[in-house]
C-alpha cells in the first residue's frame, strides 16, 4: 500500500485527493499540510480522510511510513519542498508549473537522480484520451513533416483573481498566464512537436493592473527545419476557447479534432485528399479510450511506475522543457530579443532572482487578499 501525503490544501488538491481515492487497493492518504491547518483539516473532512493534519510540510519529512507527497502549493514553494521530500526518500508528484526558475527545476532534477526517487510534474491533459490519439496519429507521420503549429491557450479571469496575495508577482507565482494557464498547452505543444531552436516573443498586461505579471503574450517559434509554430496565451479571451492545430505538408490535425488533407490540381490548387483523410482517421479511431483520465491518469501513471519500477510519462526532464519554453518567452519579450534554445545557466532568465531583476513589471500589486473560499475559485475547463 502507497502512503500518500499532500502538501497544500487549496483550489487544485481536490483533484489529487479524488484521483488517489480512485485507486483504494493501491494507495492511502494519511496526511495533508496546508500553512492554513483549517484548510487541510476541511479538505479530510469533505473526503471522509482518516489523515493527520499538519502547518508544516517539514514536519512530515521523517515519517518513514510516507512513500508519495503530491506537492500543491504555489509554484514559488515548489523547487524547495520537492527537494526536501527527495533527499527525504519519498517520490514526488508536483503541480504545474514544475517550479519558478530553470535553476530550480535542475536542482529537482538532480535531487531526484541523487535519491533514486521518482520526480513527476502534473500535466494532466496529456492524459486525455483526445490528446493521447493525437499523439499516437501525429507519430505515424501521415501529415508529412509538421510545418506551422498554432497553440491558442485562451482563458479569462477577472480583475479579483489577482487580488490573491500570491497570485501576480513574479516573485511569488512566477508570471502570468504565460506560466500558469498556458503551461498545459505548451507542455503539449513541445511533447507533440519538440523543442524549438528560437523563441520571438511579446507580451502585455492589458486588463489586470493589479498584477506585475502579463495577462496576453504571443510567441513565434522557429525550428531548425524552417518549420515555424504561433502560441498565444492569455486570461483575457471570453469563451476560453482551446486549441493546437498542427500543419503538415501532406495534411492537418487538431484538439479539437478535425483532420483534413488535400492534394494539388495541376494549377496548384487544393483537391480533397480523401484518401489521406480516412487513413489518418482510422489511426486515430483505433486507439482505446483511457479508462482514467487527467489528474486520476496521471496519479494512475505514478502508482504504477512506483509498484513496477517503471519510468512515469511526465519526469522531471519533461517539466523542465515546459518550463524552458516559458522562460524563452519572458526573456525574449522582456529583452525585445529573439532567444535561442536551449537555455542554461548563461540565460539571463536563468535563476529566480535573474528573472526578478530582468522581466517587465507591468504593474504594482496594491490588493493582497489572504485568502478565497473554494467556492468562488473557479478554473474553467482544464486550468
Amino acid at each position: 500500500m502507497i502512503q500518500v501525503a499532500v502538501i497544500g490544501a487549496g483550489a487544485i488538491s481536490p483533484a489529487h485527493i479524488q484521483a488517489y481515492l480512485q485507486f483504494p487497493e493501491q494507495c492511502r492518504i494519511v496526511a495533508i499540510c496546508d500553512i492554513y491547518p483549517e484548510k487541510a483539516q476541511q479538505k479530510a473532512d469533505q473526503f471522509q480522510l482518516n489523515a493527520d493534519i499538519y502547518a508544516d510540510y517539514t514536519e512530515l519529512l521523517q515519517r518513514s511510513d510516507i512513500d508519495l507527497v503530491s506537492v500543491c502549493t504555489p509554484p514559488y514553494t515548489h523547487a524547495d519542498t520537492a527537494v526536501a521530500f527527495l533527499n527525504a526518500g519519498k517520490h514526488v508528484l508536483v503541480e504545474k508549473p514544475m517550479a519558478s526558475s530553470l535553476e530550480e527545476c535542475d536542482r529537482m532534477n538532480e535531487a531526484a537522480e541523487r535519491s533514486g526517487k521518482i520526480l513527476s510534474v502534473v500535466a494532466q491533459n496529456r492524459f486525455t484520451t483526445p490528446m493521447m490519439k493525437l499523439k499516437r496519429v501525429l507519430d505515424t507521420q501521415l501529415m508529412g513533416p509538421i510545418v506551422h503549429t498554432q497553440v491558442d491557450s485562451y482563458w479569462w479571469r477577472g480583475h479579483s483573481y489577482y487580488d490573491l496575495w500570491w497570485r501576480g508577482t513574479w516573485e511569488k507565482e512566477g508570471g502570468g498566464c504565460t506560466l500558469n494557464h498556458a503551461v498545459h498547452h505548451i507542455d503539449i505543444f513541445q511533447w507533440m512537436n519538440g523543442m524549438p531552436a528560437e523563441i520571438t516573443a511579446v507580451m502585455s498586461n492589458t486588463s489586470h493592473d493589479n498584477a506585475e505579471v502579463e495577462d496576453l503574450s504571443i510567441a513565434i517559434a522557429r525550428y531548425d527545419n524552417g518549420a515555424l509554430a504561433q502560441l498565444t496565451s492569455s486570461v483575457v479571451h471570453h469563451g476560453q476557447e482551446q486549441q493546437l492545430i498542427f500543419q503538415g505538408k501532406h495534411a492537418r490535425v487538431s484538439a479539437p479534432w478535425k483532420v483534413a488533407a488535400s492534394t494539388s490540381m495541376p494549377n496548384g490548387f487544393p483537391q480533397r485528399d480523401v484518401e489521406r483523410e480516412a487513413r489518418i482517421q482510422q489511426a486515430y479511431d483505433e486507439q482505446p479510450e483511457l479508462p482514467h483520465e487527467g489528474h486520476r491518469g496521471q496519479i494512475q501513471d505514478v502508482l504504477q511506475a512506483i509498484e513496477r519500477g517503471v519510468p512515469v510519462l511526465v519526469d522531471g526532464i519533461q517539466g523542465r522543457r515546459t518550463l524552458e519554453l516559458i522562460t524563452a518567452i519572458y526573456q525574449s519579450a522582456s529583452t525585445r530579443q529573439p532567444v535561442k534554445l536551449p537555455l542554461g545557466p548563461e540565460s539571463p532568465f536563468y535563476t529566480q532572482q535573474g528573472i526578478l531583476q530582468n522581466a517587465t513589471y507591468f504593474y504594482e500589486k496594491k490588493t493582497s487578499v489572504e485568502n478565497f473560499s473554494d467556492n468562488i475559485i473557479t478554473s474553467g475547463g482544464n486550468s
